[in-house]
């Protein structure tokens, strides 16, 4: 709206928190007197939705230091308090499923097939399944790949070979498919995750 009128601001969510009081009181930017009031009171409107934001993120680390399950998964690389707590509030104890790669395929993280014969064809993931912790275990699978060369680990070793085979997006979806896994066996077993 201010960039309808000829006021530019930085999309940067600190310089909007600066700018927006500031064009409030400019009285010689030409905004009518409607215009400062939408503008207001959708300001006012996106520091009360931070305030509740802070809140949850508060209430989200609280369970997740009360919840021994969360504790365990979280040790994983790409999987921070936000994914374990989702995880464990979708699937519990992971008795639902047969095995690892069936949560991996209830998430979407396994390839779709179109097989014919004895032709196999796999396709893009599937993308069936919870959008909400798919994206999470991306977004976790995303930041190993782009840091695994920081460490001289197996588990790092490996996810640097698959980068350079077959690229950063499918060694992040693979990375994500194999912490799925991992988070299955954790949960299901009751085991701690030891890293390699």
């Amino acid at each position: 709206l201010l960039l309808d009128r000829g006021i530019p601001i930085g999309q940067a969510i600190s310089r909007l928190r600066r700018a927006v009081p500031l064009v409030l009181e400019d009285a010689s930017n030409g905004l009518s007197f409607r215009m400062r009031r939408t503008i207001c009171e959708l300001y006012d409107l996106m520091i009360s939705l931070e305030e509740r934001i802070k809140f949850f993120d508060k209430e989200i680390e609280a369970v997740f230091k009360d919840s021994e399950a969360c504790q365990r998964i979280s040790k994983i690389k790409g999987v921070g308090p936000k994914t374990a707590t989702a995880v464990v509030a979708a699937i519990g104890d992971g008795r639902e499923f047969k095995n690892g790669r069936h949560f991996a395929a209830w998430l979407g993280l396994v390839p779709r097939q179109h097989s014919s014969g004895d032709r196999n064809v796999l396709m893009n993931i599937t993308k069936r399944g919870d959008q909400h912790l798919r994206t999470l275990l991306v977004h976790g699978a995303r930041s190993v790949v782009r840091t695994c060369q920081s460490d001289a680990t197996l588990f790092n070793d490996w996810v640097v070979q698959l980068k350079e085979r077959r690229g950063f997006n499918k060694a992040t979806v693979a990375v994500a498919n194999k912490n799925a896994r991992i988070i299955w066996s954790i949960l299901r077993n009751k085991t701690n995750y030891v890293c390699s």
